[in-house]
Parts: structure tokens; C-alpha cells; sequence
């Protein structure tokens, strides 16, 4: 059975403090009320990673980062490597959101090495692939899509593809109050999901988890997560909520 997963992803937000109180909330209510075996994941701003994770303790919640840079160490101002994810004991991190490709300019290739590096130092990637509005528009959405899972991930072998979990994100429905509707996000899911099993097989593409990552909220989750190849969701502005975010972990048990 593939490991059912919820990141929250909280991009540049909340205070300290105010990230301290969020974390408290959710492991709260996640302890109380969440059952099953979900995975919930944290994905918080550089600085907080630690204080967050040293607030967790053994809570079952884990904590993710939201990127990481493609080099070891070295003259890199403003930059985390993987490396020193994996010394704070960092479990996961998001790499290629729609956001980074958008407003950092970051391509297939750079991406590729990205995954390399989390993958390298134990920290599992959640890579992000999906299509903005005009490319769903035109029809070649599909085609766009496999095309950044191939060159991302396609290089890796058969062993290093399963330590990967795919995050799919329809960029036009990202903050803008559209969602996919529960079949638009299956059918992405599933040409993933074969397009993976075409190059490693159907074995190896039916132990990767693929999250739904497009304006995912507590009314739509229960549809969402119901779909025969969504494992999760990849959470943006609802994750801000404690009470939200823990009801759309709820919906996936």
C-alpha cells in the first residue's frame, strides 16, 4: 500500500511566534484526532525548521523544507544545501515548486540535481510538476507534465525512484480559488503514475505516493483523496489553519 501523505507547505509566511502557535494547534488536534496511517508533514520557512522540529519532539508530525540549493557548500550567499538539511535531521523537502520555476527560473535540468542531492543526504524530495493555465488551455497539458518528470526524475534508477514522492500542481488552480475537479486531478495522477510505470514498471510506479497540490481545502479533500491514485495533497494557504488543515488530514484516513 503506497504511504498516504498531507504536506503543508507555508511558504513565506507567519512569524516565529506565530509559526510556534500554528505548531502547537496541529499537534493538538493531529494527536487527538487523527488516526490511520497518514504522514502529516510541516514544510516551513529556512528559519524555523529547527525551533519547529524541536517543538515536535516525538509528535508523529514531521517537518519538511520548501527547497533546497543544487551545490554541497560553497560561496552560495542566502543559500541551504541538503547537507545541512540532513545535520538538522530535516526528513523532507520540496523541490520544483511551480512557484520556484516561476519566479526563480528553475528548469528541468537543475531540478534534476536538486533531487540528486536530497536523495544523497536521506532527505526525501517532494517534486512538484504541473501546467499553468495556458498550456491545460491548449490541450498538451499531459505532454508538458511528462515531460518534467522525465527530465527530473527519469535518470534516477529503480531503487532511487521509490525514495521520490510526486507532487502534482495544476499552477492555474494554485491561490486562485479553482480546483481541479476530482477526475481532472485522477487523470493527471494516473498518466503519471503510467508514465512512470512505462520507463520502471508497474510494480515500482504503484509504490510511489503522488499528492494533489491545486487549492486543496477541507470541503474538497474527501473527493480529492478518494481518487483511485491521489495519496495525499500538497497543502498551500489551507495548512495557515490549524482547524482546516488537520480536517483535511482527517479526509485522507
Amino acid at each position: 500500500m503506497r504511504q498516504k501523505i498531507v504536506a503543508g507547505n507555508w511558504k513565506m509566511n507567519k512569524t516565529l511566534e506565530e509559526a510556534h502557535i500554528l505548531t502547537a494547534e496541529l499537534m493538538g488536534m493531529v494527536a487527538d484526532e487523527v488516526k490511520g496511517n497518514v504522514i502529516t508533514v510541516l514544510c516551513a520557512p529556512f528559519p524555523y525548521l529547527l525551533p519547529i522540529k524541536n517543538q515536535l519532539g516525538n509528535s508523529s508530525i514531521k517537518v519538511g523544507a520548501q527547497n533546497c540549493s543544487e551545490h554541497d557548500s560553497g560561496a552560495y550567499t542566502g543559500e541551504v544545501s541538503a547537507t545541512m538539511l540532513k545535520s538538522m535531521a530535516i526528513p523532507y523537502v520540496i523541490i520544483g515548486h511551480s512557484e520556484r520555476r516561476q519566479y526563480f527560473g528553475e528548469n528541468g535540468k537543475l531540478l534534476a540535481t536538486k533531487v540528486d542531492k536530497a536523495l544523497a543526504n536521506n532527505v526525501t524530495p517532494i517534486f512538484c510538476c504541473g501546467e499553468p493555465l495556458e498550456i491545460r488551455e491548449k490541450g498538451t497539458h499531459e505532454a508538458l507534465v511528462k515531460q518534467q518528470v522525465e527530465e527530473s526524475l527519469f535518470h534516477l534508477n529503480q531503487e532511487a525512484i521509490q525514495k521520490v514522492v510526486v507532487a502534482y500542481e495544476p499552477v492555474w488552480a494554485i491561490g486562485t480559488g479553482k480546483t481541479a475537479t476530482s477526475q481532472q486531478a485522477q487523470d493527471m495522477h494516473a498518466v503519471i503514475r503510467q508514465h512512470i510505470a512505462a520507463k520502471y514498471g508497474s510494480a515500482t510506479a504503484d509504490k510511489i505516493s503522488i499528492l494533489y497540490g491545486g487549492s486543496v481545502k477541507a470541503d474538497n479533500a474527501k473527493e480529492l483523496f478518494a481518487c483511485a491514485d491521489v495519496d495525499g495533497g500538497l497543502v498551500g494557504g489551507a495548512s495557515l489553519k490549524s482547524r482546516e488543515f488537520v480536517e483535511i488530514v482527517k479526509a485522507i484516513g
